[in-house]
């Protein structure tokens, strides 16, 4: 790959968002425009906008990975993040857009009365924010040192300034056009290497994935450790070792691996012959290609629980993703809402069969970074791998270029929902001035905590995120928006509850995990657990508590549903 067209490619990336942001601060000057946009977008452009800012890192770069890892199971995860518009659509959309609010906080306390359920809503929506927002540093620094071997850090502080910058600068308005830019991108980088990856590959031979075997090279390979490494050997395999392999220094020489563990120190270089076995970095699956593409085997423990709690959690945490439901605000109505989210589930659809297709090849052409860990890097490698010569760096340039997009859309938003939220809850003012500057710190702590934890690979980290939104805010929209006896009580127990269950899950996966046997499980994939957890802690508590279900119940009932045009209340929510 050629460093200097990736590097061209973020810089442009970069200054164009810069640019058109600033084409936004032009045009913003009301509190609505900033927060959201004065509600005058249209099904179209915000439907691009949210595919913009949906489609982060773990839809450019860690979809492809977990797939090229887990195999089979891993398809799910497009499917449950296309899905989640589909519950969307069918159950909060239009009456969410109804209720006049601008975040999720206003919601809580426009539906059911009270401030303190509105500050626990307040503390979920940042944490949220936050923990979304780590996952897309991660990513960034993982992109630009692909691209240039530079450290981590850089490409994570490259994307906090920009993102700053950009929410700053105009708010909502500003972040629509550039998220809306930015999503044509991304579909653009993704789709057409894939396609010109599916014709070399069509033409090039390759043995399909049916093997019962392990992954082997497809040529002669040099893989040099970029840090200590454990793997796993499951044949026999005799690298040429520079370095140092379980302990014994080697200066060329060949190092026998047997079945096992070995331990292959920082720096290492193994060269593998032509048809090789690869071994496995220790935390990713060890299956044959015949077990990697056929669904619920012996990939992942106890996968059948695995696939149906990431359904759930793509599912149903989708709705509640604070970044995703200030969109639906931004619509001129509830009509407009739902054909907002149509659009999206065909622009998502269309999306996600280059990730998909970039995970499967990258079995065949890139089987090392199995070896090395790296599987978040299979979409940036792949083109030069299989095109090669400057129509493989043209085409390397152009995914470095959607990568980098996806990770400054997706944390343009989470930063302008977390700017909000402590701009109207901590500092207690929603002027245009405090929104601003409520993007600093809204940036800066996740950017903080990115940089010290290292991270669990990045569709893994967004997968815990959804879980935690499925857990307390999906229970609370959808119990909020079709059932009348949901009390301030129960609401804000079942909240705490699973958003407590979630949190203890996320902070046990990456500070100690990962974790093996059922607690492993449990611990990465928490939605089946918890998610029926708060749904029937919202209910019980409710039905024990109706002294505290509001008295105005009624009427913002039928604020939620019924349509516009027949002449109920349409003003925007105020505190």
């Amino acid at each position: 790959m050629n460093e200097t067209y990736g590097i061209a490619a973020i810089s442009l990336v970069a200054a164009l968002t810069v640019v058109i942001g600033a084409f936004g601060l032009r045009i913003s000057r009301t509190t609505s425009d900033f927060y959201v946009a004065s509600r005058t977008v249209s099904p179209l452009w915000n439907a691009s906008a949210i595919g913009g800012e949906y489609l982060s890192a773990a839809s450019f770069l860690g979809v492809a990975g977990l797939i090229l890892a887990y195999g089979a199971d891993l398809l799910w995860l497009p499917v449950g993040f296309t899905g989640g518009y589909l519950m969307m659509l069918v159950l909060v959309a239009a009456p969410l857009r109804r209720s006049g609010a601008y975040t999720l906080p206003d919601f809580a306390e426009l539906r059911l009365s009270s401030t303190r359920l509105r500050m626990i809503a307040s503390v979920l929506v940042v944490g949220i924010c936050w923990l979304y927002l780590m996952p897309q540093f991660q990513g960034a620094g993982l992109t630009l040192r692909t691209v240039t071997g530079a450290p981590r850090w850089v490409g994570e502080v490259i994307v906090a300034v920009v993102v700053v910058t950009a929410v700053a600068a105009g708010g909502m308005r500003s972040i629509t056009f550039v998220q809306a830019f930015q999503y044509w991108l991304k579909v653009t980088a993704i789709l057409l290497p894939a396609a010109f990856l599916f014709l070399s590959w069509h033409s090039d031979g390759s043995p399909p994935l049916t093997r019962d075997s392990q992954p082997r090279f497809a040529e002669a390979t040099t893989v040099t450790v970029a840090e200590d490494l454990r793997i796993v050997v499951t044949q026999p395999v005799v690298p040429r070792v520079t370095g140092v392999v379980d302990g014994q220094r080697y200066i060329g020489g060949v190092a026998v691996l047997a079945p096992g563990t070995h331990t292959v120190t920082k720096g290492t270089r193994l060269d593998f012959a032509a048809d090789a076995p690869v071994p496995v970095q220790e935390d990713l699956p060890t299956a044959t290609d015949k077990r990697w593409s056929e669904p619920l085997t012996e990939g992942r423990e106890h996968s059948l629980y695995a696939t149906y709690s990431l359904i759930i959690a793509t599912m149903l945490g989708t709705m509640g993703l604070p970044h995703i439901l200030v969109r639906f605000y931004t619509n001129p109505d509830g009509g407009a809402a739902r054909r907002t989210t149509l659009a999206v589930l065909a622009l998502l659809g269309l999306f996600y069969l280059g990730p998909t297709l970039f995970g499967a090849l990258g079995r065949i052409y890139a089987p090392d970074l199995l070896l090395t860990g790296r599987v978040d890097s299979v979409v940036l490698e792949l083109p030069s791998r299989m095109i090669g010569g400057v129509a493989g760096d043209l085409l390397f340039a152009l995914v470095t270029a959607g990568a980098f997009a996806a990770f400054l859309s997706t944390a343009a938003g989470l930063t302008l929902s977390a700017a909000a939220v402590l701009s109207q809850d901590v500092f207690r003012s929603g002027s245009v001035r405090t929104f601003q500057l409520s993007a600093l710190p809204a940036t800066l702590v996740p950017l903080g905590f990115a940089l010290l934890a290292g991270g669990i690979p990045v569709g893994d980290a967004v997968g815990l995120a959804f879980a935690v939104a499925a857990s307390t805010f999906c229970p609370l929209l959808v119990l909020g928006v079709w059932w009348r006896r949901l009390s301030t009580v129960g609401a804000a127990a079942g909240m705490i509850v699973g958003g407590a269950l979630a949190g203890v899950a996320v902070l046990a996966t990456v500070i100690g995990g990962p974790y093996d046997g059922w607690t492993g499980a449990l611990l990465a994939q928490p939605a089946a657990l918890t998610v029926p957890i708060a749904f029937v802690v919202m209910i019980v508590v409710s039905l024990l508590t109706p002294s505290h279900v509001p008295s105005n119940v009624h009427r913002i009932m039928v604020r939620l549903h019924v349509p516009e045009g027949l002449g109920q209340e349409r003003s925007d929510f105020r505190r």
